[in-house]
């Protein structure tokens, strides 16, 4: 593509990211892949990012909506993984307007006390990683053009039960938020993170645990649910929709003077 004449590009799409640059990083399921999806309705210029296969059959229905779209099938847990995205955003549009972190995710549940060391240790590249991995790749454009949105999809979970290590991670989100915000609001770059709570989703297709759960780790999963759904003053679920319309809210210049914040999406659960 011609970097110069994408800003002349044909108007058809309408909506708040018409012609902006949006990278959508775990874009081949649920949350990551509904808000490729909306982005796209909205006139936006597509980076999806994801390890699995199932991204291109995302990046079809994108184009299916008009959209212009690149996909980086990379793995979002090594930095070098991270700066590929952002490689293949640079030289197919030519600049990053938009950073949507949403690779995560609880790999086990069950008691802290049950997890071993390298369990442990996965959850955390799993959910910390590719956050801070991403953060860092993108930064040197953003503060090079002088301005930016990025969005980090953390977890009401950093209060919950059986998920110990996958809540530590996304409290190393909310805390990156918060301070990287403080950090690049003079460059121009908002930061700012969607804590989502339980939300309804299709089941994965790309499983984050293969292996069949015992009866044991189905009940401790149960109970997170049960939690989830106590802790939660609407006492239900959300929407892949009702995640999506947060996060492109904080993503959209209707939020432009929004930075910094961690906004709870759980039913009125804070997190």
């Amino acid at each position: 593509m011609n970097h110069a004449t994408l800003e002349h590009a044909t108007r058809t799409a309408g909506g708040r990211f018409r012609d902006k640059v949006v990278v959508v990083t775990g874009a081949a399921q649920g949350i990551g892949r509904g808000v490729a999806l909306a982005a796209a309705r909205e006139g936006a210029h597509l980076v999806l990012a994801d390890r699995a296969d199932l991204v291109q059959q995302v990046a079809a229905e994108c184009r299916d909506l008009k959209a212009q779209v690149a996909v980086a099938q990379a793995d979002l847990e090594t930095y070098a993984g991270a700066r590929a995205v952002i490689a293949t955003a640079l030289a197919d549009f030519g600049r990053v307007d938009v950073l949507v972190n949403n690779v995560g995710g609880t790999i086990w549940a069950k008691p802290f006390q049950e997890y071993g060391e390298e369990q442990i240790e996965a959850e955390i590249r799993r959910s910390l990683f590719p956050t801070l991995w991403c953060c860092r790749a993108v930064l040197p454009a953003m503060i090079e053009r002088g301005r930016g949105a990025i969005v980090n999809v953390s977890s009401i979970a950093t209060r919950g039960i059986y998920r110990i290590p996958y809540s530590a991670a996304k409290g190393g989100v909310n805390a990156l938020t918060a301070s990287l915000a403080l950090e690049h609001a003079q460059d121009g770059i908002r930061v700012n993170a969607v804590a989502t709570g339980g939300t309804e989703a299709p089941p994965r297709v790309v499983p984050r645990n293969p292996q069949p759960l015992s009866e044991q780790e189905l009940a401790w999963y149960r109970g997170i649910v049960d939690q989830t759904i106590a802790s939660s003053p609407m006492h239900r679920y959300g929407t892949i929709g009702e995640q999506v319309g947060a996060i492109l809210f904080l993503a959209s210049d209707e939020a432009s003077y929004i930075t910094g914040t961690v906004l709870p999406v759980g039913g009125g659960d804070q997190g």
